[in-house]
């Protein structure tokens, strides 16, 4: 476990809070394999009903720490990238099982965004906002989202973001059919444990049946991140990509 993430028990739901408010709750490798842990580990419990994934207030995830993300192995010399635990996380999420709530209060970038497709309810505060830069660092989309975007608000949205890279907020992701309620800030906490007791006082088999039943098969999933992850392992080597990344902390130093 890491420091920079806390998960709980409440009753039936297991609550999975990323705390790195000094980083806006940055992914580091080892915070992707508690996420994976807590996912993971709920499968087989029976108490555990549903799950909710937060950031707390502020922030729920600026993406990858890209300083650690680099230096994990990803950056154009190095190993192939499919093996980090970013990969493992999304596989994770691929084959989850019980209902999965977001709670977003502030930013969601990158995957932080893309995670959201593979929960199966997304509250949103009115200062949420969402977006998923891969391109303008050279890079391709992850997390399955070539595959999810386009078939929760389909193709001409899903270009909007993936390829234009452009910013939606919280009344954006709720036309575009991503996010379920819009709440005010510092609230996305209190109404997830809501929608977390009312799916819990649900008949728990009938909820898994019909939630597979709504569900790509987890097959699916991890295929295209497969074939996400291989193309993004090829980017990463590229003149474009190394180039925005030089340009990137080029402008954090400035």
């Amino acid at each position: 476990m890491t420091e920079h993430l806390i998960v709980t028990d409440e009753e039936a739901t297991r609550v999975i809070t990323l705390r790195r408010p000094e980083k806006k709750n940055a992914l580091t490798q080892d915070m992707y394999r508690a996420m994976s842990d807590a996912i993971d580990t709920a499968q087989n419990n029976p108490d555990i009903r549903c799950m909710i994934i937060t950031g707390g207030s502020g922030a729920f995830t600026a993406g990858n720490d890209l300083q650690d993300f680099l230096k994990d192995g990803t950056e154009p010399k190095a190993p192939e990238f499919r093996s980090s635990n970013a990969i493992k996380f999304l596989y994770s999420l691929a084959q989850n099982t019980k209902p999965i709530i977001a709670a977003v209060d502030g930013i969601a970038i990158g995957i932080g965004t893309t995670m959201l497709f593979h929960c199966d309810y997304v509250l949103a505060s009115t200062t949420a906002t969402f977006k998923t830069p891969f391109i303008h660092l050279g890079l391709v989309p992850e997390g399955a989202s070539s595959l999810l975007f386009p078939r929760t608000m389909g193709h001409q949205r899903a270009f909007a973001a993936l390829v234009m890279g452009r910013a939606m907020d919280a009344e954006d992701g709720k036309a575009a059919g991503f996010v379920n309620e819009v709440v005010a800030p510092g609230h996305t906490e209190v109404e997830a444990r809501k929608v977390a007791r009312e799916i819990c006082a649900l008949p728990a088999e009938a909820v898994a049946i019909s939630r597979r039943l709504l569900k790509l098969p987890p097959e699916d999933l991890t295929r295209r991140i497969d074939q996400e992850s291989h193309l993004f392992g090829e980017r990463m080597k590229s003149q474009e990509a190394i180039a925005a990344f030089k340009a990137f902390f080029a402008r954090k130093k400035g």
